[in-house]
């Protein structure tokens, strides 16, 4: 058991696991899962044989289950589900989050859906529902309807006495949401202000009026920015008559935050689709394979640029030395000027102005990088080769191509965003192909010119 204590040796975790489900020992193996988080029960069920895993879900407690399920992918949520039994799969999905359910749901048919949900409890199965109804990757979707409202006629006595009736049911205390006759929000106070209160004192007398609030269907991206701007732990979400419907938590904020920055890498790295560590390689490379076979037809343009200058090329082999590196710098300074402009779109209200001198200074960036850049690369051309026109053509050569893809990296996610697709489809590898095309037409493009000095 020594072994099993120390959570940080994974594999001796994994093994004892497998040998005290092998041996029946099921209270070792309950000690041994007391012991541990949530996220690391779920490690731990992914680490083991799949034939040791229903075994695994039945010594659970239903709470547990539910708590390892939040780390799982939706593939491996529907896994376990389908591993239980109907009765206790059912009561593990009454038990979920109705936002993580829905997220969970979220790419079955309507069938399937119905299929899975069909024993729960009614008045779970309709908040369900109706939260189904908001479209995807809208705040709708990740919201949860366990809050604690308050009329604003309570007293603070009454607010603290319904706190306290609903504090295991409600997702965050920290907040009391005050609302009207007609259940429409008018206030919010903060569980700290409601703690110094007196306790006769009218809720409606220092609750805050001002309440930063969101639609249903406002973007996830918008609502995780709202959080972040204002630095709360829930937002509250309406409908069109200003009627609480229910509230975002930072756990999902997180969450968020987090799967879209999966989803700009994937879509940056041009893969398209989630690839983890457990991913199957034909199915990684399946999934890899579309847009690098893409661009590497667009590659061959580079060929036949280097085809129509072939001439130049062979007056002046010593060019072919400076190639890649040209070809790769350019590639770069493009890659890097598209991270800049989609981590600034996420956190950022784009408009003409801020645009404009996010342009400015990325052009700035460019003159002042491809200046040094250029500098350099003349001087180490005319030591090496001896020649100071080749020194000066790969230099000016270098300079205006590390201004060209500055450019293009910030441009194109620019004008991407202004057509209201995603930035991040500009993905690095076709930023490094579209520059490496430039680059070489830039580069034999002033070599032509100045060929009678080259030779």
């Amino acid at each position: 058991m020594d072994t099993l204590n120390k959570k940080d040796d994974k594999e001796g975790l994994t093994r004892g696991t497998i040998q005290l489900l092998k041996d029946g020992k099921k209270d070792i193996f309950r000690e041994l899962i007391e012991e541990l988080k949530p996220y690391d029960q779920a490690m731990l069920y992914q680490n083991i044989p799949t034939k040791h895993k229903p075994l695994f879900l039945e010594l659970l407690t239903l709470l547990e289950v539910t708590g390892l399920l939040r780390h799982l992918s939706k593939d491996e949520q529907l896994l376990v589900l389908k591993t239980l039994d109907p009765k206790r799969a059912t009561d593990i999905l009454d038990l979920m989050e109705v936002d993580d359910l829905a997220f969970l749901l979220d790419d079955l048919s309507l069938k399937e859906i119905d299929n899975l949900i069909v024993k729960m409890q009614l008045e779970e199965m309709e908040i369900l529902r109706r939260i189904m109804r908001y479209p995807k990757k809208t705040a709708g979707r990740v919201m949860t309807t366990r809050y604690i409202w308050v009329h604003h006629s309570y007293t603070v006595e009454q607010a603290i006495h319904k706190l306290k009736s609903f504090r295991n049911i409600a997702a965050y205390i920290n907040y009391l949401y005050v609302i009207d006759d007609d259940k429409k929000l008018i206030g919010v106070v903060s569980y700290r202000d409601l703690l110094l209160a007196d306790l006769n004192k009218c809720i409606e007398m220092f609750m805050e009026k001002n309440v930063v609030k969101i639609d249903g269907l406002t973007k996830q991206e918008e609502a995780a920015k709202i959080i972040g701007r204002y630095d709360f732990v829930s937002l509250p979400v309406t409908d069109e008559n200003n009627i609480l419907v229910g509230i975002i938590t930072v756990d999902d904020i997180l969450d968020i935050v987090v799967q879209e920055a999966n989803e700009d890498i994937e879509k940056l790295l041009a893969t398209g689709k989630e690839i983890t560590f457990q991913t199957n390689p034909f199915v990684a490379a399946r999934r890899r394979m579309p847009w690098l076979i893409l661009l590497l037809f667009i590659g061959l343009v580079s060929g036949g640029i280097i085809e129509r200058f072939e001439n130049t090329l062979e007056t002046v082999v010593a060019l072919a030395f400076f190639m890649p590196m040209i070809a790769g710098m350019t590639g770069n300074t493009g890659t890097q000027s598209l991270a800049v402009v989609v981590r600034g779109l996420v956190s950022e209200d784009l408009n003409f102005k801020k645009a404009s001198q996010l342009l400015f200074r990325e052009l700035l960036v460019g003159i002042i990088i491809g200046i040094t850049c250029a500098i350099f690369i003349a001087m180490i051309a005319y030591v090496w080769r001896g020649s100071l026109a080749l020194g000066l053509v790969v230099g000016a050569s270098l300079l205006a191509t590390l201004i060209i893809g500055t450019l293009a990296g910030t441009v194109i996610p620019l004008i991407l965003y202004k057509l209201k697709a995603d930035p991040a489809v500009a993905s690095g590898p076709l930023i490094t192909t579209i520059n490496d095309i430039l680059s070489l037409l830039i580069y034999f493009g002033i070599a032509t010119m100045f060929i009678s000095n080259l030779m």
